[in-house]
């Protein structure tokens, strides 16, 4: 038993493992003249894919990259049995160059993390970020997210409001300064796998020309966006030892220490954490 305490004590100094419950994500649009969509966000398990670089995007995908679209993509998660789905929606509606964004999400046992909204003019344009594994380890944490195309729809680069799948031309252009009257770049061709995007070509004449975007304004290079993730522990309960059912990973205070029950059971004065075998110890 003496051996088993001070195992428990040792454990209790050197690590700062915690559940991954509670995350806090910021999310800053690091473009000049770019805007992102709503952002379609989920954490979950294998078993749910928002996309895979040189694979087809699925139709869920292509109406969040031609249209900013997110309810496809968060049903089908949410009916999957693999995680669960949302919109984070900024107070603006759209997340402008230099402005960020930032949302809290509980990511209750679930592992991964994926985040996907439309960049704003492109034809089938998004960020991105799949199954990123969610720490067990209390911090913070920042990604960069490169931009890609879905390969769904050809770069014309036309503002004519078509958002829908199978509509050609771009929804909308938010930030402005756009050319009109573009008659779109002469051999276009899409090789229709998700793939790192080349960034809006453009142009600078004002009366026509091949695209309706601005290239002084509208360029990109990657990455687009940078993510900063707080990982936060689970709350831990105060200990009691008067009959309270304890269940596999809650999380317990006492005497300034945090400990996870490891061993279903229900508790007595006498099972304290720190001297049985019911509990883990970790640190704050």
């Amino acid at each position: 038993m003496k051996k088993q305490l001070a195992l428990l004590a040792l454990t209790a100094a050197i690590t700062s493992q915690a559940q991954a419950a509670k995350v806090e994500v910021t999310i800053n649009n690091a473009t000049a003249g770019t805007a992102f969509t709503p952002y379609a966000v989920s954490a979950h398990n294998k078993g749910v894919k928002f996309y895979t670089i040189g694979e087809m995007a699925s139709a869920e995908l292509q109406a969040i990259a031609e249209g900013g679209d997110t309810s496809m993509l968060i049903e089908k998660v949410n009916m999957s049995g693999y995680g669960m789905a949302s919109q984070q929606n900024p107070e603006s509606g759209l997340t402008f160059p230099g402005q960020s964004h930032t949302f809290m999400l509980d990511t209750m046992d679930y592992k991964y993390l994926s985040i996907a909204s439309m960049l704003l003019p492109s034809n089938d344009g998004f960020v991105g970020l799949d199954s990123w594994t969610i720490p067990q380890v209390s911090g913070t944490y920042s990604i960069k997210l490169d931009g890609y195309d879905a390969g769904t729809e050809l770069n014309d680069e036309i503002v004519n409001g078509g958002g829908m799948p199978g509509a050609a031309g771009i929804p909308a252009n938010p930030i402005g300064m756009s050319n009109t009257g573009g008659m779109a770049y002469p051999y276009l061709s899409e090789n229709e796998y998700v793939h790192v995007h080349p960034g809006i070509v453009g142009d600078n004449d004002p009366m026509g020309g091949y695209s309706d975007l601005d290239s002084r304004v509208h360029r990109f290079l990657n990455p687009v966006a940078t993510v900063t993730i707080k990982v936060m522990a689970d709350e831990a309960m105060m200990w009691s030892g008067e009959q309270v059912a304890y269940e596999v990973g809650d999380m317990v205070s006492y005497m300034g220490m945090t400990y996870k029950v490891v061993h279903a059971h229900t508790s007595n004065p006498t099972w304290k954490p720190g001297s049985v075998w019911f509990f883990e110890a970790y640190s704050n």
